[in-house]
């Protein structure tokens, strides 16, 4: 199998790139906050099924317009991947939400940047900076600032963040993949068609009634689900996820930032000093190309 590095996919541009790619995870951050809200009232595979009808229907008009043409694709495999990876990534996530502090679930899952350029190499063999590692390890030291995780043995919740990481970092290496010869539309009504077809049996098997209440809360999680899938598949036009992947970090500082304007908590000087990190790790891998030009 050909690896769909190059073919139609646009000049790099690792700052738009990375500014696209931490606009996806404010979103994705935005998802977090809503679904520990909507947790309230609807089941996990409630929650994992609304999130993507949400988007369903928001696509199905676009595939509707384009017709035959625009759904036709050589690439179902990658987008069953890629559908598969983050419904797995999803359901783990706010599995683990339900049995662990958000804190050491959310460390565990966003720690797939670490994964991306193993998986990248693996794949394709592609040489992956040492700069870029070095901005991922700076960009986890940063996270475990700003979580400050309790030293505890790995429980079920804990274990399940844990292959959800692994889930995403195939789902964001999947999506780079995609984005380089897919349009954008094409690659999100498939994610989402595929994904809702996944998430059914799971809404199914642990369905309770919702209150009326609870449907204002999950239309707003699909939406910011909806822009978060939207927005990283543009960020991969650009810049490879090998080299953007330590941005997901953006994902934690958000959360606290959410954490602070809405519940109240404002950061501590190890917070900032964590944000720090993350954001440095970041932009040492976006400068990773120009330290060695022999990459790609």
């Amino acid at each position: 199998m050909t690896t769909p590095t190059t073919t139609g996919h646009r000049p790099e541009n690792l700052i738009l790139g990375a500014g696209l790619t931490s606009a996806a995870f404010f979103c994705v951050a935005l998802v977090g906050a809503l679904a520990k809200v909507s947790g309230q009232y609807a089941s996990t595979g409630a929650l994992l099924l609304c999130q993507n009808v949400v988007g369903l229907l928001f696509v199905i008009p676009i595939a509707a317009r384009g017709g035959w043409t625009f759904v036709r694709t050589d690439r179902i495999g990658l987008h069953l991947l890629r559908a598969a990876a983050g419904t797995a990534c999803w359901y783990a996530l706010f599995f683990a939400i339900a049995r662990v502090p958000l804190a050491n679930a959310t460390l565990l899952t966003y720690s797939a940047p670490l994964w991306m350029p193993l998986i990248a190499w693996t794949v394709s063999r592609q040489r992956v900076s040492p700069l870029t590692w070095v901005g991922a390890g700076l960009g986890f030291v940063g996270v475990m600032l700003v979580l400050q995780p309790r030293a505890a043995s790995f429980s079920a919740g804990e274990l399940s963040a844990l292959a959800g990481a692994l889930f995403l970092a195939i789902a964001m290496t999947s999506v780079r993949w995609l984005g380089a010869t897919e349009p954008m539309a094409r690659v999100l009504f498939y994610y989402f068609l595929l994904s809702t077809c996944m998430a059914v049996p799971f809404a199914i098997v642990d369905w309770r009634p919702l209150p009326t209440g609870a449907w204002m809360w999950l239309a707003a999680l699909g939406l910011a689900q909806l822009f978060s899938q939207a927005l990283i598949v543009l960020a991969y036009r650009y810049a490879p996820a090998e080299k953007v992947g330590p941005f997901i970090y953006s994902v934690i500082v958000f959360t606290a930032l959410i954490d602070w304007l809405v519940w109240h908590r404002p950061p501590t000087l190890v917070v900032y000093a964590g944000m720090a990190l993350v954001v440095g790790g970041g932009l040492i891998a976006v400068r990773a190309r120009a330290a060695d030009p022999k990459l790609e």
